[in-house]
């Protein structure tokens, strides 16, 4: 009796493990993070929410607008002849209000930036932790292609960079690195100056 087949599991066949191009791939990923970027602002407070729609409308042309038609009209208003003038030269009243608007506007704006700086950190250790877990897979691979090269009887040895690259690669050795080589980390001498190297004689 011919032996009867089961269908697949949906698992198995779905969309996520089968994209038909590349296309499909990248749209997928760019549909991933538009999704954890609408959960981050939906997550956000109502301070949070205000803070964000006022610095996006002082940083619009609106603003702009708004402004030289308020002070021109204002300026116009105490500065021509035959008019009630409400706030005479030097306009005292109208700096007292733009400076309370100064105030309460770069508030806003030192909110908005610090909900977008966490965004950013985030973002940051979101990349951060996909980077060590590629190298994680890469030294994996590594070593499996070293061993599979060790039983087909392929020779590995003349490539001393791949012993190297096979080692898992430790985040505190590299931040360590990178601190010696900026430049605030350079030896200085008494005199508070970095020194300059030594020049070896000419031949």
């Amino acid at each position: 009796m011919p032996t009867e087949v089961k269908p697949r599991s949906k698992h198995v066949t779905s969309d996520y493990h089968t994209p038909r191009t590349v296309e499909d791939v990248t749209e997928r990923n760019v549909q991933a993070i538009l999704q954890l970027e609408e959960a981050a602002k939906a997550n956000r407070s109502s301070g949070d929410r205000i803070a964000d729609l006022i610095a996006a409308f002082c940083g619009s042309m609106t603003f702009v607008w708004v402004h030289v038609i308020w002070f021109a009209g204002w300026i116009l208003a105490n500065g021509l002849p035959g008019l009630r003038h409400f706030d005479p030269f030097p306009f005292t009243f109208l700096t007292l209000v733009v400076s309370l608007e100064a105030i309460f506007l770069s508030t806003f704006i030192l909110i908005s930036q610090n909900h977008e700086t966490r965004l950013s950190e985030r973002r940051n250790q979101l990349d951060l932790q996909i980077n060590l877990l590629t190298e994680q897979e890469n030294t994996k691979m590594l070593r499996m292609l070293e061993s599979i090269a060790e039983k087909v009887g392929a020779n590995t040895n003349d490539d001393p960079s791949l012993q190297v690259l096979d080692q898992a690669t430790s985040p505190e050795k590299l931040v360590e690195q990178i601190d010696q080589a900026s430049p605030q980390s350079s030896p200085k001498n008494s005199s508070g100056t970095t020194p300059k190297p030594t020049q070896l004689p000419r031949s």
